[in-house]
């Protein structure tokens, strides 16, 4: 395929806290054996996008762990493949702080590359995605940028990246960190194809002149000068967008109850692939009861599971009742614990008779490898 894949893993990391404490947001876990970047490799792969490079900031890695040699991608190749770039790979003297000062440290790779076209994609956006289409189009339509992007509706609770209003074809309006102003609105999935040498150019021009921000610095505010031209991919499939705690928590938990979103996300025509972990089954001891859960393998239930989302090697004692969590990788619940709306990070430690219980909105989080 005529495009190279560039993925951000580490721009959002501020929004999840504690849990993106000691890892990127791009190797964050999700829906019970996955991680937030095995979603976007495999929509790369699955779109034949050979090269991709992955920018990084920092603790990552628990990224460089998880990927590997990237073998489980069908990327680890001769030529082409992933690679991961550093922050002051370029030679700057400070952290990025937006896209544009990110693509910089990107400048040197992209510059190597004999692709046409770059995607350029966030790594907190799910969705399953055929990019040979959005190029096909973007192709096509002659424009300077294509934003891929999904229809939503006014929600004053909830703010998007990027927002815009078409008529008759064309972008009426463009609004940055603003909630959808009215239904039908278009909100970006963190997705834009460009012409590899525009975005080249792009990059030198716009830091050169202290600007950070991809969407606010130079989409929006070069469309609103006249001198970019913009237009939507838009995407028809279902999209989880993750932007806080909140939403990785609801989002996960929203895959037990609405198989039309997981059937559509894990389509088994276009593959989700992660890191291959040789498990043994998952145990199920006498009295163990589970209830609308995704349990992945590995596990040895001894108590009571509801509404849950559990990952590889996870211990449940006997007569321990979860509800409404997240157990992440290695955590052991101890017999006769109590735990609700909780997220328990990876090879944490619950004793015996311990009693956690956050509200769905804000859950209780147990920090990786945390004894309590």
């Amino acid at each position: 395929m005529n495009m190279t894949g560039i993925i951000f893993s580490n721009l959002f990391d501020e929004n999840f806290g504690v849990l993106t404490k000691n890892r990127t947001v791009a190797s964050l876990p999700f829906a019970g054996r996955y991680r937030f970047i095995d979603f976007v490799l495999s929509d790369m792969s699955n779109s034949n996008i050979t090269d991709i490079g992955i920018i990084t900031k920092s603790n990552y890695k628990s990224l460089m762990d998880h990927l590997g040699s990237c073998a489980a991608w069908d990327l680890d190749r001769k030529n082409g493949g992933v690679f991961l770039l550093p922050p002051f790979a370029a030679g700057q003297t400070t952290v990025y702080q937006g896209k544009l000062e990110a693509l910089y440290s990107a400048f040197s790779y992209l510059e190597k590359q004999d692709r046409d076209y770059v995607l350029l994609s966030d790594s907190t956006v799910i969705c399953n995605i055929d990019y040979e289409d959005a190029l096909d189009y973007h192709i096509k339509s002659g424009n300077d940028l294509t934003v891929i992007a999904n229809k939503v509706d006014a929600d004053p609770m909830t703010s998007y990246a990027l927002v815009m209003e078409k008529s008759r074809g064309k972008i009426t309006d463009m609004y940055v960190d603003y909630p959808a102003v009215k239904d039908n609105s278009f909100a970006s999935m963190g997705m834009f194809i460009m012409e590899r040498k525009k975005l080249l150019s792009v990059i030198r021009e716009t830091v050169s002149r202290g600007k950070k921000r991809l969407e606010r610095d130079f989409i929006q505010h070069e469309w609103n000068n006249g001198s970019l031209s913009v237009g939507i991919f838009e995407f028809k499939g279902h999209v989880i967008r993750n932007t806080s705690i909140s939403s990785f928590f609801a989002n996960n938990l929203r895959l037990i109850t609405d198989s039309d979103l997981r059937h559509d996300i894990f389509n088994p025509a276009r593959p989700i692939y992660t890191k291959v972990r040789d498990e043994v089954p998952t145990y199920y001891g006498d009295g163990s009861q589970t209830d609308e859960c995704l349990i992945a393998d590995g596990c040895r239930i001894e108590g009571s599971l509801k509404n849950s989302v559990v990952f590889r090697d996870v211990k449940i004692g006997k007569n321990a009742i979860v509800k409404n969590s997240i157990i992440m990788q290695g955590s052991t619940i101890g017999e006769g614990c109590y735990i609700e709306n909780a997220i328990i990070d990876k090879d944490a430690d619950i004793s015996d008779s311990a009693h956690l219980q956050g509200a769905i909105s804000t859950p209780i989080i147990i920090e990786k490898g945390e004894s309590v």
